[in-house]
């Protein structure tokens, strides 16, 4: 027996023939489309329906769902840290030192090996769909959508900036002014394609920051994305003259953090099924507040 997923029509979408308003305002593929026809799973009105047959406002669009057929990495057992679960999403607390998916030589051991684990021993099919990422030794709040729908929706809400990603970070030095807006183009370093470099002829990035507190040495940062590009936090508070601790990318090596201090503490999105705003956190990793204790240690002896 199908599943259907309904969509009632609105008054700015009548006159689209079906198969745009699947791709368009929906976000099916062409390929897609071709398999929910094939199995009949495009009703309007709860009749069958030719793809070019224009809406009307009102009308009943319902569409099939059409289920995962794997789950597009190894399944492997691993623990994961489940900060939030429904039945369209769920937020994961990724450990630093771990990539989210597999990526070039590294098939195993990804976050993603050790969610499809999780559902599978649940008995649960989904294809792995992350809204967005975090670099290997970044920790913190990412999100997973479970159905290809799910995903859409989200990524609209990623695209209109209606998903609020929360970052703090512990930086070198004393950071002036104590908040502000960094605007620095972002491109592909070109000899290094796993690197970046600001440029003007980059991509438009900008990162919002303010101080939580000052150290004598450091200062710890609450950063909030209005662009999500590779490495932006990283590379715009190097720019700013302010490295994250531990990023020996942009920075250098600090022998007080193993890796860089950045932490996804937050992300606040509305949920899919009854259009709540909620925030889920992740709390500080060990080595983050021991960090953070060590600032303070040498702060108290300075003074």
């Amino acid at each position: 027996m199908k599943t259907f997923t309904s969509y009632k029509i609105e008054e700015q979408h009548a006159g689209l023939p079906v198969e745009a308003y699947l791709k368009e305002i929906l976000g099916y593929s062409g390929r897609k489309i071709q398999k929910l026809t094939r199995k009949k799973g495009i009703l309007l009105n709860k009749r069958s329906v030719f793809l070019q047959k224009n809406l009307k406002t009102g009308d009943l669009l319902q569409v099939a769902v059409l289920e995962d057929a794997s789950y597009g990495v190894q399944p492997e057992a691993g623990g994961i840290d489940i900060l939030y679960e429904d039945e369209y999403l769920l937020v994961l607390n990724k450990p630093p030192y771990q990539l989210v998916h597999p990526a070039g030589h590294t098939t195993r051991g990804t976050l993603a090996n050790h969610l499809a684990y999780h559902w599978q021993q649940q008995g649960l099919l989904y294809t792995l769909r992350p809204i967005h990422r975090l670099d290997r030794d970044t920790s913190g709040c990412i999100l997973f959508a479970k159905d290809a729908q799910s995903q859409f929706k989200l990524e609209e809400q990623l695209k209109a900036r209606q998903i609020s990603r929360l970052y703090q970070a512990c930086v070198t030095g004393l950071v002036q002014p104590p908040q502000g807006i960094i605007t620095a183009g972002i491109a592909v370093h070109p000899h290094r394609p796993n690197r970046r470099i600001v440029s003007d002829q980059g991509e438009s990035a900008i990162t919002h920051y303010r101080t939580l507190q000052q150290f004598s040495i450091a200062t710890l940062l609450e950063l909030e994305l209005e662009t999500g590009r590779t490495h932006q936090i990283r590379l715009h508070l190097a720019h700013l003259g302010h490295p994250v601790i531990g990023d020996a990318m942009y920075g250098k090596p600090s022998p007080f953090m193993p890796r860089q201090a950045l932490h996804a503490v937050s992300v606040t999105f509305s949920t899919l099924g009854d259009n709540r705003r909620i925030t889920v956190q992740a709390p500080l990793p060990t080595d983050f507040r021991q960090l953070l204790d060590h600032c303070d240690l040498t702060q108290t002896n300075k003074t």
